[in-house]
């Protein structure tokens, strides 16, 4: 399966918020949506998730729901993503249906490497920079960071960057090897920003897409 390389991880002030921003994101040409929700009940998540898995399937766009994976095979998401204190991929894996997809999140070497044996589609690295939208970070990676760890790590496995992500980021992340990134609060900040990210992350079709205006 082909995993999307921007991936919008949802935003808000409360669960209604983020399925709004949900919403914004497949409105404005989102491939895939991540549903992160914290500190509320299973009860409260699954209903909410409901709401982005028909949402989602309205638009055709994916829907990863953040480490419920339970919750992930109840309303058929297109798959789950495990933080690093989350269930065990290998565990979500006997649960999932076989066509869902498992992300996993790293901070190092060994942990990407850990991942791998797993048998996780992709892998959100990070954090790029300071973020305040996670607690307990890990350390920032940086460019440098990212670097490092891609030179060392041998794998087809999607490496998806993540934390703190801006539009001028992008071109300099990708040249370290990254497959793809993860950005929530830029996107949530103005969602037309969908449309720019992507065609950073896919400069063929932008070049194809320069080409064609220029014959007009």
């Amino acid at each position: 399966m082909i995993i999307p390389k921007l991936h919008y991880i949802s935003q808000g002030d409360s669960p209604k918020e983020h399925i709004a921003n949900i919403q914004k994101a497949c409105t404005s040409g989102a491939e895939l949506v991540q549903l992160r929700l914290k500190n509320i009940s299973e009860k409260k998540i699954l209903k909410r998730a409901e709401e982005a898995r028909e949402i989602t399937s309205h638009f055709q766009t994916r829907l990863i729901i953040n480490d419920h994976y339970k919750i992930a095979k109840a309303i058929k998401a297109d798959g789950v993503h495990l933080g690093k204190t989350d269930t065990c991929p290998t565990i979500a894996r006997k649960h999932l249906y076989t066509w869902q997809i498992i992300g996993g999140t790293a901070n190092t070497l060994e942990e990407c490497e850990t991942l791998i044996t797993k048998n996780v589609d992709y892998i959100g690295l990070g954090p790029f920079r300071f973020t305040i939208t996670k607690d307990n970070l890990s350390p920032v990676l940086g460019l440098d960071g990212y670097k490092v760890i891609l030179d060392k790590l041998e794998t087809k496995t999607p490496i998806i960057g993540i934390g703190g992500i801006t539009l001028e980021d992008v071109p300099a992340i990708l040249e370290t090897g990254i497959s793809g990134i993860a950005v929530s609060g830029e996107i949530t900040k103005d969602f037309n920003k969908i449309r720019t990210f992507n065609q950073l992350l896919n400069a063929s079709s932008t070049l194809e897409q320069r080409h064609t205006f220029n014959k007009k």
